[in-house]
């Protein structure tokens, strides 16, 4: 065997997670419940830009529990390689940003008197089979859906008389429907963060955290 295989050889065993006393971290932009995330982070940007008034506490609040759902996914990955107990804790407190931001759109519906659409509503698996990976995506999905259901005059099919006071106008309903949209995507988000919780739990149980990760490769070292 040549010097230069034994040298691959040697690296590739130091590389080995358990033999590795910091295992490989980071790489969240991969991560499925970052990306969705981030989707929610920007849609609620534009969202409250358009319709939440930017002097108020409730505009700020959504901003920054949907940055917190990013951020705290991220610095969970980063931190991963020495504390195992932290990227839990990091994990769940983007969960939890994301779960009062929905509230928030809830409120926000709620307060408007405008509906929020039932879990078994076509539009949800409609918008979760598109995929959208940008805010201008899921505008656009907003458009198209509402225009499909209210047509391009702004009336509904249910009614023909232009002056009827009962229908509402095609950019009455946008605000509706971006908000139920957001509710989509943050609900996807939850159910990824809450897979990803239950799995960081379990490595941890059976894996241990730095501490033991340490015992074990002075241990080996020693031997």
């Amino acid at each position: 065997m040549t010097a230069e295989k034994h040298q691959r050889n040697g690296q590739s065993g130091r590389n080995k997670e358990p033999d590795s006393l910091i295992p490989k971290h980071g790489g969240y932009r991969k991560l499925k419940s970052f990306q969705i995330s981030q989707l929610v982070y920007d849609v609620t940007v534009r969202f409250c830009d358009r319709y939440v008034d930017k002097r108020s506490r409730t505009h700020d609040q959504m901003v920054q529990a949907a940055r917190s759902g990013v951020q705290n996914i991220a610095e969970g990955s980063q931190v991963s390689g020495t504390s195992k107990k932290m990227e839990i804790k990091l994990t769940n407190v983007a969960r939890a940003s994301l779960e009062e931001l929905r509230l928030d759109y809830e409120d926000f519906l709620r307060q408007r008197e405008l509906a929020l659409w039932t879990p078994d509503d076509p539009r949800r698996k409609d918008l979760v089979a598109r995929r959208c990976v940008t805010a201008n995506e899921v505008a656009a999905w907003v458009k198209e859906t509402a225009k499909s259901e209210y047509g391009r005059d702004g009336q509904n099919g249910q009614s023909q008389n232009p002056s009827s006071k009962s229908i509402p106008s095609i950019q009455s309903i946008y605000p509706g429907f971006a908000a139920n949209a957001a509710l989509v995507l943050i609900g996807v988000a939850v159910s990824l963060l809450d897979r990803q919780i239950a799995a960081q739990a379990a490595a941890f149980q059976q894996e241990g955290g730095f501490t033991e990760r340490l015992y074990r490769v002075r241990k080996k070292s020693r031997g």
